[in-house]
């Protein structure tokens, strides 16, 4: 078995770093995207929805949205609400992988910086 030498570990840390960013990017953009288009859905449910409960179309559910209330089928409610939590999770799973990669990349930077320092000191 071979041993690792430093510039290995340099190289698969970089590796690790920019599979983390990409994963990262991967989740974010689309989380955020979801919820756009959850605000997006919402926005179309406050135009054309009614104000009121209407027993003949099935719109017995309420939902505040921006202080109106509209009523909605069970259907409707549940697309929008597991579109919103769907999106609010891939999103935090996103932004989790992203805070990770900031603090190893942030970590990796602190570590060049001390080497750098070593060897100015030697050369020095």
């Amino acid at each position: 078995m071979r041993v690792l030498e430093r510039e290995d570990w340099g190289h698969m840390s970089r590796q690790r770093l920019r599979l983390l960013k990409f994963f990262s990017l991967l989740l974010l953009l689309p989380g955020l995207g979801g919820l756009v288009f959850a605000a997006t859905v919402s926005t179309q449910y406050l135009e054309k929805l009614p104000r009121e409960p209407v027993p003949a179309e099935m719109r017995m559910i309420p939902r505040n949205i921006h202080g109106v209330v509209i009523y909605q089928t069970p259907d409707e409610d549940r697309r929008l609400t597991v579109l919103e939590d769907s999106s609010v999770a891939v999103f935090l799973a996103g932004l989790g992988l992203g805070l990770v990669y900031l603090r190893k990349w942030g970590i990796a930077q602190a570590l060049g910086a001390e080497e750098d320092d070593a060897l100015s000191e030697q050369a020095g």
